[in-house]
């Protein structure tokens, strides 16, 4: 097992976010993929897939091994920048229903010790629709704070203040010449979906068909994630894959 403190990356995240507003509630995106929203002292993160390298392992397809490390290692970086009082893991936070089982002893004390002294829910996902094993939290399939509903999979005909992942949203811009696809926030104004936060996942083009029963095409906006900063641009602007 790959000892904790070898890191693929180091980058301390400055708690600078993007202040948007979804159902008239301030919340604000930060450039790991977080939400900040500083009314409630919460931090919310979507699709962590933790042990999704072992779950293809098991399936003989060899991925990289540290995906969970990494992963672990980018939301503790998000907790101690930001603070919370209160965490919320919007759904796929392991990659299948076996993963918090799997979950080695190293990751599963780092993960212990990011929960102590704050309130933390795991909502449901497809991928993991049972609460996970032997860690604390409280397990719901979607909660609802303030003005705002947390839950997976985003829905048709949702009420204003929904915050989903699931749908892993990506976009694509093309500039001087060049085309640049990178994880983005996908908002309307009235909800918001979320990029996976997990350091092992794709993404699917926020101007694919399937996002249509959401989002009315071409009026909502985008916000990519770049290295310290976001990047807004309007649906007109992207290019499809």
């Amino acid at each position: 097992m790959r000892p904790f403190t070898a890191r693929v990356e180091t980058r301390r995240y400055a708690p600078v976010c993007h202040d948007i507003s979804i159902a008239g509630e301030l919340v604000g995106l930060h450039d790991s993929g977080a939400l900040w929203w500083p009314d409630e002292n919460t931090l919310v993160v979507a699709d962590l897939h933790f042990e999704k390298g072992s779950s293809f392992a098991r399936k003989g397809v060899m991925l990289p091994p540290y995906d969970t490390a990494a992963t672990l290692e980018k939301l503790a970086e998000a907790i101690d920048a930001f603070q919370p009082s209160r965490v919320v893991a919007l759904g796929d936070s392991f990659h299948d229903g076996e993963g918090s089982d799997r979950l080695p002893a190293a990751y599963r004390a780092m993960l212990t010790t990011l929960q102590l002294g704050r309130e933390w829910i795991w909502v449901t996902g497809n991928h993991d629709p049972v609460a996970p094993v032997g860690l604390c939290g409280e397990t719901v399939d979607e909660v609802a704070l303030g003005r705002l509903v947390f839950r997976h999979e985003p829905r048709t005909g949702a009420d204003p203040g929904e915050i989903a992942g699931h749908l892993h949203p990506a976009a694509r811009i093309r500039r001087y010449g060049r085309s640049v696809r990178r994880p983005c926030f996908a908002t309307d104004g009235h909800r918001l979906v979320m990029p996976a936060f997990g350091v092992l996942t794709g993404g699917l083009n926020v101007l694919d068909q399937a996002w249509k029963p959401f989002f009315t095409p071409r009026a909502f906006s985008v916000f990519l994630l770049g290295d310290g900063r976001l990047y807004p641009f309007t649906a007109s602007r992207l290019v499809g894959d």
